[in-house]
């Protein structure tokens, strides 16, 4: 049976060109009338519109993605709490520490802290230092339900959140086993405007839902590295897969990308008790 491919919420192309407006733009100050323009909605109606499909408000959301890009300066650049609050759209720092322990159960600088001490400086010019837990397993194809994205893996953000509002206004969530992205290209060697990425889902339907492209992993020996901590310390543990483990291990690689399994959900956990499986392919 071929089935019939879903079809997507009629007012889902609106929603998904406001996903990318609060991306770009997170440092601005939003009004509800600016983002209606952007959805080219009414004003009456986009915000229940807009809050049925995400299952959040558009305060909520736009919270997530300045936070998100915070924690990402807080760990990948030396940048100072005052500036970091300009960059994610705070006026000052007071309410953006404010906003950021409200969110995170600490302050920035303890954040900063913290994760650099669990993580390692990103990136670490003196080599590998954290030693993580890795195995070898044997992997089955897998399908993607997936959104290409060019550009630093770091800003991948939005093509997870306009796939994740996609499962969700399509009630495909029963037909995934997850969130997944595969990368294509070396961050410390390629151009960050060069990066590829598909930012997706797990998918275990038929078609998948229109709007997204399927994209086949195929199955085989994997190590797979057990990643607890903030997605901004992923550098440190891609330089010990590559690095010590498989000089250790002396596997081969396969000729095909790594990807990543997302266990938990980032909008509703603490960057340190984020857990992700990273599978690097390895020959027979």
């Amino acid at each position: 049976m071929t089935g019939k491919t879903p079809k997507p919420h009629p007012h889902m192309d609106r929603i998904l060109r406001v996903i990318d407006y609060i991306h770009v733009h997170a440092a601005d100050d939003f009004s509800l009338d600016q983002l209606a323009d952007v959805a080219a909605m009414s004003r009456f109606h986009w915000h229940r519109v807009f809050t049925a499909i995400m299952g959040a408000s558009p305060a909520y959301i736009i919270r997530f993605v300045r936070m998100h890009k915070a924690t990402m300066l807080l760990l990948r650049t030396d940048l100072p709490i005052p500036k970091i609050a300009a960059h994610v759209g705070y006026p000052n720092d007071r309410s953006f520490v404010r906003v950021f322990k409200d969110v995170y159960g600490q302050t920035p600088s303890a954040f900063r802290a913290s994760g650099l001490l669990g993580t390692a400086p990103y990136p670490n010019p003196r080599g590998v230092s954290i030693m993580f837990n890795a195995d070898i397993q044997t992997a089955p194809n897998k399908r993607l339900a997936a959104l290409a994205h060019r550009g630093d893996y770091a800003e991948g953000s939005v093509a997870y959140q306009k796939v994740a509002t996609i499962m969700s206004t399509g009630g495909h969530w029963p037909q995934t086993s997850g969130m997944a992205g595969v990368y294509y290209d070396d961050p410390d060697v390629t151009p960050t405007e060069d990066l590829r990425s598909h930012a997706g889902v797990l998918w275990e339907g038929e078609k998948v839902p229109e709007g997204l492209e399927e994209v086949k992993l195929d199955g085989g020996r994997y190590a797979v590295l057990h990643y607890m901590g903030s997605y901004a310390g992923f550098g440190e543990a891609y330089r010990y897969l590559y690095g010590p483990w498989l000089s250790s291990s002396q596997e081969s690689l396969r000729d095909a990308p790594s990807y990543e399994h997302y266990l938990n959900d980032p909008t509703d956990t603490a960057p340190a008790e984020l857990l992700t499986d990273i599978y690097m392919p390895l020959s027979v």
